[in-house]
């Protein structure tokens, strides 16, 4: 059981279930995943979990600062644990997210920082585009 939880939880005046520790769970084990993702894994261990306990869980958990929404794209949000710090690549022609380093932004956060006063969280982007593979693959469609 996630100590952690448990303690921010009683300090609101709120008690840890298992379903709340069992969506946390699956958010560390899938690293970056939906809702319905979430969902799946969790009723893997107790089927009788809805995707609106999934949900209301995941706002909680957000609320409480363990677990961070992104939007990759169109869709669903994507949860992860709130200490992952880095920029996702989504690939918009095969859906690939893969990460990148925050300090690839300084340059671009420095900039609006001193432009229009605004403080871009690094941590909370996505970036559109094309992965390598996708490239390649053009380039192969391109060549033939």
């Amino acid at each position: 059981m996630d100590t952690s939880l448990k303690s921010t939880l009683h300090k609101r005046g709120l008690r840890m279930t298992p379903q709340r520790q069992l969506v946390l769970d699956a958010v560390r084990e899938l690293g970056h995943a939906t809702p319905e993702q979430i969902c799946t894994k969790v009723q893997a261990a107790a089927p009788a979990v809805n995707i609106t306990t999934v949900y209301r869980t995941l706002d909680l958990l957000e609320e409480l600062g363990l677990v961070r929404h992104t939007h990759l794209g169109h869709g669903a949000p994507n949860y992860s644990e709130r200490e992952h710090q880095h920029v996702h690549l989504v690939c918009h022609r095969c859906g690939a997210v893969t990460e990148a380093p925050t300090d690839l932004m300084e340059q671009l956060a420095e900039r609006l920082q001193t432009s229009s006063g605004f403080e871009l969280d690094v941590t909370h982007v996505a970036l559109s585009g094309r992965c390598r593979n996708c490239l390649e693959a053009d380039d192969v469609e391109e060549n033939a």
